[in-house]
């Protein structure tokens, strides 16, 4: 019998196989759906689906530069044990390559690797490393001179933490030490400067330093006339927070004098176009399991 689109996705979203592999197991089985996935999983094929529900926040960042163009990826998995993995560190670097002549994640996903697309590639990969993995996300920077810096790297272009750095002018060894600037400032640079910086973050920081400074004012023992707070104050403590986050207002902490990221780039003779910091599991919230906790509901139960 004929197998349509809706049979294949229905089994897909049930076991987690590839789509080749969700239609083969419906044309070996005629269609039966739960013959299907005792095939899928006799072939070893079908156990993503149970890895699928677990929090995959560790794994690695890698960085992969081509004409002109650099790519970070993350591709995270469950333990840091995993990134260890001779396995997963190929699959990792297969992905970023693949990466290099694609637009966005979406477009990395469907992308060939070795006659598989990259989605059904991890999800082979959660079968025989038996895993839940996925590819997380991807951020590009392109420019006449581009550069990396890879944090804790466990093997040549990928690690915990990933750095690209884009240049007009001056050297590799200085964009690499604007990289490692990045990857090491406290707090994390989000853009170039102020024009660059998230809208939203902006106006919840202004909110924020508006009800604190408002509230300092109140409790104060001479408070200070409201006209002072809105046009003095809290526009110079939003100065400060966007100095702060603003890659080229930040210390370069690499340099020994006191300058600025934007001033050591003019003594390089550079300019720096665009970055991407991209470190594991950042923003993903990780289950804590309570082992004694969970003991003992499983006796209760």
């Amino acid at each position: 019998m004929a197998v349509t689109a809706a049979q294949v996705k229905e089994l897909r979203e049930t076991t987690g196989a590839g789509m080749m592999d969700a239609k083969k197991a419906l044309t070996e089985t005629d269609g039966d759906m739960e013959a299907a996935i005792d095939w899928l999983r006799t072939k070893g094929l079908a156990k993503a689906a149970k890895k699928s529900g677990r929090t995959a926040a560790e794994g690695l960042v890698a960085v992969e530069i081509a004409n002109g163009r650099g790519v970070a990826i993350e591709v995270n998995s469950e333990t840091d044990f995993v990134s260890k993995n001779s396995e997963f560190q190929a699959m990792v670097k297969a992905i970023a390559g693949a990466a290099v002549s694609v637009a966005d994640a979406q477009a990395l996903a469907d992308a060939n690797i070795d006659g598989k697309t990259v989605a059904e590639t991890i999800t082979d990969k959660i079968a025989t490393i038996g895993e839940n993995m996925s590819l997380r996300r991807m951020a590009s920077v392109e420019g006449p001179v581009v550069v990396s810096y890879v944090h804790n790297s466990v093997a040549p272009g990928m690690g915990k933490i990933g750095v690209l750095v884009a240049l007009a002018g001056g050297a590799e060894d200085f964009g690499r030490q604007v990289a490692m600037h990045i990857a090491a400032a406290d707090p994390r640079p989000q853009a170039l400067n102020e024009a660059g910086l998230d809208a939203a973050l902006l106006e919840k920081e202004l909110a924020i330093q508006t009800a604190k400074a408002l509230e300092e004012n109140a409790a104060a023992a001479k408070p200070k006339p409201e006209q002072v707070i809105h046009n003095n104050i809290i526009p110079g403590r939003m100065k400060k927070f966007i100095a702060d986050i603003s890659l080229l207002d930040q210390q370069f902490v690499v340099s020994a004098d006191k300058i600025t990221v934007a001033e050591a780039a003019k003594q390089a003779g550079a300019t720096i176009l665009g970055f991407v910091r991209m470190e594991v599991g950042e923003g993903i919230e990780k289950k804590v399991e309570d082992f004694a906790a969970e003991v003992a509901k499983t006796a209760k139960g």
